[in-house]
């Protein structure tokens, strides 16, 4: 809460070389809608100098075209926080949020808004070409009966975020080499559409992928479903023998997924066929030579694993040669909404549909944590196109466990960055102070606010005289 205005000035005085720092664009404007503030970015996303912006009101700004609608006068309108999807003068389709700040009567001080560029794009492979950028902002009902709406498959990668992009660019290069990967990332990330883009872009793309789970394999089954078996190794074996996935995968790639799972009696036998490149059928005496590129993946901690006995160290190592950890939803936000759009597309032309999404049902749906990662936005997006009645996806239409959870996780998506760089001020402007003055009853003095407030942030930022 704001106490005073001074105490205002304090803090945005201290906060505002930060602000200039993040890529985002910031403005903050008062309570009538004029813009006090804003940092670099806003010129390049807008277009227009921070003199141009400074000083003048959003309706003006409006007017021209700057941006519309505003979210800023919104927020004055409804008292409260708000995520908008606007377009700039130059097409581009921004996400931006308006936080209002009151003081401590409840009355609305200053709304400092956050935007950045969704546009988004998709990274699309076909066989034996290169990964092309498909704008995602021309996959809504309007455009898919359009000859040039790309085909939308079933392995195409967003990447719209940094942490998403360093991955696409790591396993860029690690495509062009043979080497065993290990991919780690929480359940629904996709682990497996990483591990067939390694494939697809490598030299071995025209041979077969042959993808094993390894904890959907009963473990007295697994072996033979590995390695094969001659004829007559086992009652109930077929007649002929059967060659296994790793025989499947021959010249190609196979892709172990939860690698985990694997029996400790299992993983000696891999780390056999990776040491020696040959396998031996279960009852066949002559051992088989394989060539084929072993790619594995698991949601869990193979380290900690191995500290508890559960997995070979030395297949810890030879499996983890190079690892690629695919990152959560909810650490790469600006992919959401060109995910939600792609699947929108997807699931509209899969079922004979025309849905659109509101801008307050993105706003909750930015807000949702997602802990079942991609696999749960596509199917939330699969339902939500099947149960909603009208051609809008709106607010009423989100799921209620969608609407508490993200109530529950208050800070919008889009505004982690500013949050943090807001905390980060905070808690170096306490440092400093309590460097120089020692007792929290001074540090209360001197910023203008509560001796307990002193106590709380301090106890909030761990920090000690």
């Amino acid at each position: 809460m704001i106490r005073s205005m001074e105490q205002l000035s304090i803090r945005l005085k201290e906060i505002l070389p930060i602000l200039e720092t993040i890529t985002d664009a910031v403005f903050i404007d008062n309570n009538e809608g004029i813009c006090l503030w804003c940092n670099t970015a806003c010129e390049e996303l807008y277009d227009l100098e921070i003199d141009e912006i400074e000083g003048r009101t959003v309706d003006e700004l409006e007017r021209e075209g700057i941006f519309s609608p505003s979210v800023t006068k919104r927020v004055l309108q409804e008292n409260r926080e708000l995520t908008i999807i606007h377009e700039n003068r130059q097409g581009l389709r921004l996400l931006t949020t308006g936080t209002p700040i009151f003081d401590d009567q409840g009355i609305l001080q200053l709304i400092i808004t956050t935007s950045r560029d969704i546009s988004g794009f998709t990274m699309k492979k076909h066989a034996g070409e290169e990964l092309s950028l498909v704008d995602v902002r021309s996959l809504d009902a309007s455009s898919l009966s359009s000859p040039d709406t790309p085909e939308l498959g079933e392995h195409d990668i967003v990447a719209y975020s940094a942490p998403m992009k360093n991955v696409i660019a790591l396993a860029r290069r690690l495509a062009a080499v043979n080497t065993t990967v290990l991919i780690t990332g929480e359940s629904g990330v996709g682990k497996g559409l990483l591990a067939r883009t390694l494939h697809e872009e490598g030299t071995r793309w025209k041979q077969p992928f042959v993808t094993v789970n390894c904890g959907a394999i009963p473990e007295n089954l697994i072996e033979s479903e590995l390695f094969g078996y001659v004829a007559g190794a086992f009652t109930g074996s077929r007649s002929g023998g059967k060659r296994g996935y790793f025989e499947a995968a021959q010249n190609g790639t196979i892709f172990l997924d939860e690698i985990s799972e694997l029996p400790l009696n299992l993983q000696v036998k891999l780390l056999q066929v990776i040491q020696e490149r040959q396998i031996t059928p279960v009852g066949a005496v002559d051992p088989i030579p394989v060539d084929v590129r072993i790619i594995s993946a698991t949601n869990r901690n193979l380290a900690d694993l191995v500290q508890e006995g559960r997995f070979r160290e030395d297949l810890y190592y030879r499996l983890n040669v190079v690892p690629i950890e695919v990152p959560a939803l909810r650490e790469r936000t600006e992919d959401i909404i060109p995910l939600i759009r792609l699947n929108l597309a997807k699931y509209n032309q899969k079922l004979g549909e025309h849905k659109s999404i509101s801008s307050d049902a993105l706003s909750i749906l930015l807000k949702y944590p997602w802990p079942g990662n991609i696999r749960e936005l596509q199917n939330i997006v699969e339902r939500l196109v099947i149960t909603t009645s009208s051609d809008v996806i709106t607010e009423d239409d989100i799921f209620i466990f969608i609407k508490e959870a993200a109530e529950q996780n208050t800070s919008p998506a889009i505004d982690t960055s500013l949050t943090a760089a807001l905390e980060k001020a905070e808690r170096e402007i306490l440092r400093q102070t309590l460097d120089r003055y020692g007792s929290t009853r001074a540090i209360a003095r001197v910023l203008r606010i509560s001796q307990p407030t002193v106590v709380r942030k301090l106890q909030k930022y761990g920090l000690h005289k």
